[in-house]
């Protein structure tokens, strides 16, 4: 395992790769994107509510996106979308994807890697099994915990006009917040599961909340709204959803990925590294036991926007 230091070298080294035009168009779509942003509860999200509440018992349905990748190799990755049912929680559909990838990662860009690929996922879903598309989706983000207030929940969540939820697992550390002695003694205080606190920027907004998701999980979870959907209605729907420290529209995707790569790719991938094929440098591309089609400069993997790039980070 490499320690912190080259961590942070080889994501600096990375980040070198992309050009400052790049990064300030991806900022701009940001910003284009951010003014479509909903921070109110939808129709569906009030509903959904009322079932938290005990006022009706409907049943909804709760989408979660999650990627795994391969052990030890840093290019091939599973995609996962998936589907419970709620209050029950059971997988009623699941969709795993492969993808490739070999751009660098970009902190605070994690949706011009991630979110196309996952609306191609979703409309597939709303064109096979419409009966099965989810009211609201938990991803393994952020929402507006975001240096522009804008992560991969509110962007995947503008893209598809469908309430999104941000539950990370790791704090986001932006607009003055820190995993310092203070916010580790917050933590100390979350005594029970369903135990939360704020997290206030110096810009004197609330951008979170830290959830103690179980009983036997210390460690919190980070929860921000997305789209669609208010802090507090977002902090309880995950609270319904967590069995485990992790809400299970997030963990199942998570189980589900990882499976999908033991089962159907360790073979092909152990297959690969014994014959010592190179890695390219090149980018991400959607494949079903078939090779990628390079795109030449980074330029063109924004312009191809179809084509994303994945990698287990929460911006």
């Amino acid at each position: 395992m490499d320690d912190s230091g080259s961590t942070v070298d080889r994501q600096e080294e990375q980040q070198s790769l992309v050009p400052e035009e790049i990064k300030d168009k991806w900022e701009r779509e940001q910003m284009k994107l951010k003014k479509q942003m909903i921070l109110t509860d939808s129709g569906d999200i009030i509903k959904i509510m009322s079932c938290c509440h005990g006022k009706t018992s409907d049943n909804f349905l709760i989408g979660g996106v999650d990627i795994s990748f391969v052990k030890g190799d840093n290019v091939n990755a599973c995609a996962a979308l998936i589907v419970l049912n709620f209050p029950q929680l059971e997988v009623v559909y699941e969709d795993c994807q492969m993808i490739k990838l070999t751009a660098p990662y970009i902190p605070g860009f994690l949706a011009f890697r991630e979110a196309y690929l996952l609306e191609d996922m979703y409309n597939k879903l709303k064109k096979t099994q419409p009966q099965y598309v989810p009211q609201v989706i938990m991803v393994d983000g952020n929402g507006i915990l975001h240096p522009r207030g804008f992560g991969l929940a509110c962007h995947l969540g503008v893209l598809l006009d469908t309430p999104c939820i941000g539950v990370a697992k790791n704090l986001f550390q932006v607009d003055g917040i820190e995993n310092d002695d203070d916010h580790q003694l917050k933590i100390k205080h979350l005594s029970k599961g369903g135990d939360t606190f704020e997290l206030v920027g110096t810009s004197c907004k609330v951008l979170g909340k830290a959830l103690r998701s179980c009983d036997s999980a210390p460690n919190p979870i980070y929860i921000s709204t997305g789209h669609k959907i208010t802090l507090d209605s977002a902090v309880e729907l995950v609270y319904k959803c967590c069995k485990h420290r992790v809400p299970e529209p997030t963990r199942q995707a998570d189980i589900k990925s990882r499976e999908y790569l033991r089962v159907h790719f360790g073979s092909e991938h152990e297959e690969q590294k014994n014959k010592g094929k190179k890695k390219q440098r090149t980018k991400t591309t959607k494949h079903s036991n078939t090779d990628c089609n390079p795109v030449g400069n980074v330029e063109e993997l924004f312009e191809d926007t179809n084509c994303c790039l994945f990698e287990g980070n929460d911006t």
